[in-house]
């Protein structure tokens, strides 16, 4: 349970400070025998800010709550 505790954290952490991911897509348009057309395409993933706030919340929680060992 603290594994993911810790995960939660650090993924919180940087959801906060990476607001969004950016990435290009190439896609067919036209496959007709030899003649090949691509396009590419920028993509854009984004979350709110409280996103990566809850999962810090969370992981702590779950940390808080773990067992503990002698």
């Amino acid at each position: 349970m603290k594994a993911l505790g810790i995960i939660l954290i650090v993924a919180g952490i940087l959801m906060m400070v990476f607001r969004s991911i950016s990435f290009t897509q190439e896609k067919k348009v036209v496959d007709a025998g030899p003649i090949q057309i691509e396009r590419k395409e920028d993509k854009t993933i984004g979350w709110p800010v409280y996103a990566g706030g809850i999962a810090v919340v969370a992981g702590i929680v779950i940390l808080l709550a773990s067992p503990k060992r002698p």
